[in-house]
Parts: structure tokens; C-alpha cells; sequence
């Protein structure tokens, strides 16, 4: 898919690191111009972008917390002046904090459904004017198995991707006539910070290991890559099988 995407402008949540960072790579090898969000991790986006630009690449960082709205179109607005219109938004934010039932509060729900869901909603909504008006989008929302399946993290956790899911099937369905496509991606069980120190989950996956971010890039590439597909969530399981 080299230079599929030139002239085209991508902005990545969350895409300093892991999953983010693979896609942000994914998406400047095949052209397009990177926007790399992040909330705190500025030197390690710093350091990705350097790396994109040393390849021949042209990247951002644009620091925000995606879950506020003003910052959000701050962020837009930033992006459009550095990089052009966005084209592509890949939903990737998000944070996972770990509860059993008895220990779950309401600060912890509202926060999961405020960075997981909200910030997709809102940076979706700020992105729509410019893609609508040239009838060409392409938005990827990150979900996860947790979405369908029992997940290690928490029910607030499985709300927010179960959220996730149901935003993407509803915008999907309301743009497919202009020439934008919104799907998600459910990985499971992926080899990043998120899951480290949890090597005892790998008794769970059929293949016997856990996924690896570029793998994730691919299924949000080939997302990017097909006009037909919309209102899809495309899992990566390793083999494991959700009801």
C-alpha cells in the first residue's frame, strides 16, 4: 500500500505508543501525512514523529485529552493548519482500569466511559464537516473483545468498547452515502504496557500468544483500504471465540 495515501492526512488518538504507534507507522509507510495524539507522553510522540520524518514522512504531535471538547477542536484545528484536513481518524484512546465488581466505583466508570467512548464521539463529530464536504472519510474505532466476551479488565471496561461498537454501526449507517466508512477493530489480548505483567492470560488464546501491535496496524490498514466495507468490527482474537 506504499504511497496509497499520499496527500491524505491521518490523526491518530492515543498514538504514542503500542497499538497508537504501530498505526501511526502503518499509516505514514503508506503515505499519509500522521498526526500522533497524546495526553502526557509528548517526548515519546516527540520521538515517533522524528522517526516518521526521517523517513520521508511528514508528522505532528498534537498534544489534547481527547475526552474534553474544546481541546478536542483545538486539536482539529491544530492538525488542519499543520497538516491539512483530516482524513482519517483512528479512534485509539483509551485507558484500562483493572477492577473486580466489589471495588468498581463510580469515578472509575465515568472515567472509562469519558476517555473510551465520549473522546470518540467528540473527535468523530469534529472531524465530520471537513470529510463530509469532500465526500472521502475513513474513521477506525479501536475497540476489543471486552466488547462481546467477559474481558480481565472490568464490566465499566466492557460498557465503553460495547459503546464503541454501537457509535461506529450508527455513524456508519447514517454516512455510508458520502463516501465515508466508519469501522471498528476488536483486538484481544495484545502483546503492549497494557498487558504486561499478565502472562498468565496466554492460557486463554487457542494460538498460544498474544497478538502483536502490527498486526492490529494491518486490520486498521486494510479498514482504511476498502470503500465497500462500513459498519464492520474487525476482530483479532488468536482464536478465541466470544458469544
Amino acid at each position: 500500500m506504499a504511497d496509497d495515501l499520499k496527500g491524505r492526512t491521518a490523526l491518530v488518538t492515543g498514538g504514542s505508543r503500542g497499538i497508537g504507534a504501530a498505526i501511526c507507522r502503518a499509516l505514514a509507510e503508506a503515505g499519509a501525512a500522521v498526526a500522533i495524539n497524546c495526553r502526557e507522553r509528548i517526548s515519546q510522540a516527540e520521538q515517533l514523529a522524528g522517526e516518521i520524518v526521517k523517513q520521508g514522512g511528514r508528522a505532528i504531535v498534537v498534544a489534547a485529552d481527547v475526552s474534553q471538547h474544546g481541546a478536542v477542536a483545538g486539536m482539529v484545528e491544530r492538525v488542519t493548519a499543520g497538516l491539512g484536513p483530516v482524513d482519517i481518524l483512528v479512534n485509539n484512546a483509551g485507558i484500562a482500569i483493572t477492577r473486580g465488581i466489589d471495588d468498581l466505583t463510580e469515578d472509575d466508570f465515568d472515567r472509562t466511559i469519558l476517555v473510551n467512548l465520549k473522546s470518540a464521539f467528540l473527535c468523530t463529530q469534529a472531524v465530520l464537516p471537513s470529510m463530509r464536504s469532500r465526500k472521502w472519510g475513513r474513521i477506525v474505532n479501536i475497540s476489543s473483545g471486552a466488547a462481546r466476551g467477559a474481558g480481565s479488565i472490568g464490566p465499566h471496561y466492557n460498557a465503553s468498547k460495547a459503546g464503541m461498537e454501537g457509535l461506529t454501526r450508527g455513524y456508519a449507517a447514517r454516512l455510508v452515502k458520502e463516501g465515508i466508512t466508519v469501522n471498528a477493530v476488536a483486538p484481544s489480548l495484545i502483546e503492549t504496557d497494557m498487558m504486561s505483567g499478565q502472562p498468565q492470560l496466554v492460557s486463554r488464546i487457542p494460538l498460544g500468544r498474544f497478538g502483536t501491535a502490527e498486526e492490529v496496524a494491518k486490520a486498521v490498514m486494510l479498514l482504511v483500504d476498502n470503500a465497500y466495507m462500513t459498519g464492520q468490527t474487525v476482530a483479532l482474537s488468536g482464536g478465541m471465540t466470544f458469544n
